[in-house]
């Protein structure tokens, strides 16, 4: 599998609060992890950090993981732990108080892509049948167009729109969503954090991820039309394109 991480720091923020890389283990199973920092000061690029250098430790190390069942057990084990090392950080360093993290994690199998996610940061898949959201983001906006009191319009231009229901380390437990999903030959995985999926839409993303421009181009062109359009915020993405499995592990 090839797969290419990017990102930006934007057109205003003074610095980056999001993480992320592409990692693998003993198996050269891989798993890519995007991480979206908040808090004052610069406690939200330490959480994001915490939690990319965490997930990739507890990764690096693993094997025998071949199935959905234990990839999501170790998943769901992983981000209890990790969420618990962040909320304790924070509670120990009177700078990082408050601090947390959003996080979308993949692996990727030759049959299938199991996906964690706390927050808003995303997780999309493209195929012959377009673009699909595989995540459902952690927000109030997305609550309240679940339960019809805005519709998905309202929700492009409300002002509560950054307003998360839940992040990694703000509490000292966290609840995450997991799934499993087959995947295909020439599908692509797209994960990226709320700095691209607020500049572009799911029509302009599905358009990018289809193009056969090689991944790191398709990457840099959706970060330049993100920060065209304003780059309020950090940007950031992974590209992961599924080849056979002789090619499974390569990554530049």
């Amino acid at each position: 599998m090839e797969g290419h991480f990017l990102t930006d720091r934007g057109q205003v923020r003074s610095h980056n609060e999001d993480s992320g890389g592409i990692f693998y283990n003993k198996d050269n199973q891989l798993i890519a992890v995007i991480a979206d920092g908040m808090g004052g000061h610069q406690a939200g690029d330490v959480a994001s950090k915490l939690a990319t250098d965490l997930i990739r430790d507890k990764w690096e190390p693993q094997s025998g993981l071949n199935t959905s069942e234990s990839l999501e057990s170790w998943l769901s084990a992983s981000i209890s732990e990790i969420n618990q090392s962040i909320y304790e950080h924070s509670l120990k360093n009177k700078e990082c108080k408050g601090m947390g993290t959003t996080v979308v994690i993949a692996i990727c199998t030759d049959e299938f892509v199991t996906v964690a996610h706390v927050g808003d940061s995303r997780c999309y898949i493209s195929g012959e049948n377009g673009l699909k959201q595989i995540t459902e983001d952690h927000s109030l906006v997305n609550e309240l167009v679940r339960t019809g009191q805005i519709t998905e319009d309202d929700a492009e231009q409300h002002p509560r729109k950054n307003v998360l229901l839940k992040a990694m380390g703000t509490e000292q437990s966290i609840s995450e969503d997991i799934k499993t999903v087959e995947w295909e030959k020439e599908n692509r995985l797209l994960l990226c954090s709320d700095g691209l999926s607020n500049k572009l839409n799911v029509e302009e993303l599905a358009a990018f991820t289809q193009k056969p421009n090689p991944l790191a181009q398709i990457g840099q062109e959706m970060i330049d039309l993100a920060n065209e359009r304003g780059g309020e915020d950090n940007i950031s993405l992974i590209l992961i394109q599924h080849e056979s499995s002789s090619e499974a592990g390569e990554n530049t």
